[in-house]
């Protein structure tokens, strides 16, 4: 998404924003609610806003299926973010679209939104609220106007009646609305249930072998200062020498415009990283084995490589074959199968 996209997503927020009915509480049904699970920092999202209701998502998960947000209403959000592989786009190397056009990035995973500071390989947008704008207006994912999605929701025979009983007052329906029920559905996606969430929690279930546990240890001495806190990244913009070349792509540098940050891309969470190939924001390598293969032998050196893959003149992250397994042993401690079978999180 190029820098004009951007700014309009914002504008375009913040004028549907100032016409939100803020006058009626909102009642959270005890059926559903957010919780922060005990070894996750706190949430960055910002609830007194946007409180979880029991119809406000399902209102959402009912618009996150629903391909009306696409011009030729044949994509929807759960076609590129698919429920049983972590709300990832799997076995795709990039997004696809209508007319079965490609993008030009790996779809990330949805889960965990809640927490993050920035969204997108580019972190170009800032609130998860805007998020949905983006795959909306892309010409290459759903090519549609949201003012038009705003008149097809409204000319729905179902959608307002939905949004009356999730946001008590509308009398039309709003695109500040439609973009606060997604949120309320992508907010409810979280993955902590984990071998790995029970072990560091001491609950039953959470037993880790040896391979697993040498793994993790292997983890946080060579992985975790990118890859940190239970969220598995520390949402910072690197260059990890996937390319010599950044002509195509030059990522955070696109919104920044700063050189230094020509070939840094956002670091992914590892959670659930066994269902979510190919990995890396190109989809370059379909295996695991492939990813630590890269950080053995295949870093490129380029002018923003970051400076913990070049250390004492070596390239990369020495590891030996054995270490590459136990390190992979590990990471499939961080399948969170509940979260992808979680019949709350289908289509309706």
């Amino acid at each position: 998404m190029n820098t004009f996209n951007k700014i309009f997503c914002l504008l375009f927020a913040v004028l549907l924003f100032a016409s939100c009915k803020k006058d009626d509480p909102v009642v959270v049904p005890e059926d559903v609610k957010f919780t922060v699970p005990s070894n996750f920092p706190a949430p960055t999202y910002s609830f007194s806003s946007n409180e979880i209701t029991q119809s406000g998502f399902e209102l959402g998960r009912r618009l996150f299926y629903d391909p009306i947000f696409s011009r030729d209403s044949s994509i929807s959000c759960g076609d590129c973010h698919i429920s049983y592989s972590a709300f990832s786009h799997v076995d795709h190397i990039t997004s696809h679209g209508i007319n079965g056009l490609l993008g030009k990035r790996n779809a990330p995973a949805v889960q965990n939104m809640a927490w993050r500071t920035s969204f997108f390989w580019d972190g170009g947008v800032p609130l998860l609220d805007l998020v949905p704008l983006n795959a909306i207006q892309n010409p290459v994912e759903m090519d549609e106007v949201p003012a038009n999605v705003v008149r097809k929701l409204n000319r729905s025979s179902v959608y307002p009646a939905m949004f009356k009983k999730a946001f008590p007052g509308l009398d039309t329906i709003s695109g500040a609305d439609m973009l606060k029920a997604l949120s309320q559905f992508m907010n409810m996606l979280v993955s902590a249930n984990s071998r790995y969430d029970h072990y560091v929690r001491g609950e039953s279930g959470g037993t880790l072998s040896a391979d697993e546990l040498a793994g993790l240890a292997l983890f946080k001495a060579k992985c975790s200062t990118c890859h940190a806190t239970d969220l598995f990244t520390d949402q910072s913009f690197r260059n990890n020498g996937i390319l010599s070349d950044f002509t195509l792509d030059k990522c955070r540098y696109e919104v920044s415009t700063f050189p230094d940050d020509i070939g840094k891309f956002a670091v992914p969470s590892l959670r659930n990283v066994e269902r979510t190939p190919p990995y890396m924001h190109n989809g370059k390598f379909k295996t695991l084995e492939a990813v630590l293969n890269h950080y053995t032998s295949g870093v490129k050196d380029t002018p923003s490589l970051d400076p913990l893959l070049k250390q004492n003149g070596q390239l990369g992250i020495p590891l030996t074959d054995i270490e590459k397994q136990q390190i992979i042993a590990f990471l499939k401690t961080l399948t969170d199968e509940s979260f992808s079978t979680d019949p709350r999180f289908q289509h309706p």
